[in-house]
């Protein structure tokens, strides 16, 4: 008998199971996939999330795998770019571009060294369910074993498609339909100092250095556009890479290593976190578009949130509450860049007329640069930076 079982163990269940049995929890962790392993993934951890695989003890293994760390930014909006470095977590002030099928193994890891069971190639064919309450799991181990096991709480790591969320039926709300796609490959021999982020009509394009000296190029493309993506990648690609010439320049030097890849989901959703034996964790039970790049951050907070809440009701033998806390908890901290990555994430729109004079303020003036950037590196709610105070201050900077 488990104290959890989680379903998933890339970067939102790894860290979960791996947290758990530091708290000394008998953890099981079950993926259908063998690691290394690649998945559609956006790489990049804003310095929040770079925050907790420090305060995790992880930090020194990522740097060991020679993913590069970041802390300039470039943001092209065309007439304005803006370039500084992000205010700080915890001292942190770095993104780092690692690639997938060295994070996720190194997360597993990590967490079969703090005591989870891990076991990969185990295909998860149903929840068992007892008097209404999940209770464990059936399914097919590596050699095709038929296998079940029983926990106290079974926790969904499985991905915006979870398993677990359609076998319980856990309801969605504050659901937004997808605004576009992204589509991004990688290049070997660019130039790139910086994490570079590029505003265009209708397109909203990225590039920043990832592992092996490769360069990971991506571009959220209006869902209106995605046609002609599919019709002719390489020829949308171009056409809309020709629009910003201090990237494709660069680009047009360089070789392109791998095929592109197109992200097939980009609707937003929250889904209920929690029931009677179950809980979500990661793109399971939350999730939106990667304009951003909010998603492995947020994986790693959420992680957190449902390893004290398990901890905690498992101790106080009161689980379900424990659960409904971390939901709350969960939508507290995420529903503000929630709500505004689902609003940039509208390319086919341009920027307000108030938006637009915004950045143009912000031009010339480091320290508040440095705060814009800290929206999406963690550091400076949303809330707080578009308030009328701060906003006020910026403008009677630049006037």
């Amino acid at each position: 008998m488990y104290d959890a079982i989680v379903i998933g163990s890339r970067c939102a269940g790894a860290p979960t199971a791996m947290l758990l049995a530091r708290k000394g929890r008998r953890v099981l962790v079950v993926d259908r996939a063998t690691f290394p392993s690649d998945v559609l993934s956006g790489h990049s951890i804003q310095p929040a999330g770079v925050a907790r695989l420090d305060r995790w003890g992880l930090l020194g293994r990522v740097r060991a795998t020679g993913a590069p760390f970041t802390s300039a930014v470039r943001f092209d909006f065309g007439p304005v770019v803006l370039e500084g470095t992000p205010t700080a977590v915890d001292g942190i002030d770095s993104i780092v571009c690692i690639r997938r099928t060295i994070l996720d193994s190194l997360l597993a890891d990590a967490a079969e060294e703090a005591g989870a069971e891990v076991r990969t190639g185990f295909t998860v064919k149903e929840l068992i369910v007892e008097q209404g309450r999940v209770v464990g799991i059936r399914g097919r181990d590596a050699c095709g074993t038929s296998v079940a096991e029983r926990a106290s709480v079974v926790i969904g790591a499985d991905g915006v498609h979870s398993f677990v969320a359609r076998t319980v039926n856990a309801p969605t709300y504050h659901e937004r339909p997808a605004a576009g796609g992204c589509v991004y490959s990688y290049w070997k021999g660019v130039d790139i100092q910086a994490t570079e982020l590029y505003v265009r009509p209708r397109r909203f394009m990225v590039a920043l250095p990832t592992n092996d000296g490769l360069t990971m190029v991506a571009q959220n493309v209006a869902i209106d556009d995605l046609a002609a993506y599919r019709q002719d990648i390489e020829a949308a690609w171009d056409a809309d890479l020709a629009t910003i010439p201090h990237l494709a320049n660069r680009l047009r030097t360089a070789q392109r290593v791998e095929r592109f890849r197109m992200t097939p989901e980009t609707r937003g959703f929250f889904r209920v976190a929690g029931g009677p034996g179950w809980a979500l964790v990661g793109d399971a039970g939350y999730h939106k578009d990667p304009i951003t790049a909010q998603g492995m951050s947020d994986a790693f907070r959420d992680a957190e949130l449902l390893a004290d809440a398990v901890d905690t009701g498992l101790a106080r033998d009161d689980l379900d509450a424990a659960l409904v806390g971390y939901q709350q908890a969960r939508d507290e901290v995420g529903l503000p860049m929630y709500e505004h990555t689902c609003q940039l994430a509208r390319v086919e729109q341009p920027p307000p007329a108030e938006v637009q004079a915004l950045i143009g303020a912000l031009a010339g003036n480091p320290a508040q640069i440095s705060r814009f950037l800290g929206i999406m590196a963690g550091s400076v709610p949303v809330s707080e930076f578009f308030s009328p105070e701060s906003i006020g201050e910026i403008f009677a900077a630049a006037a």
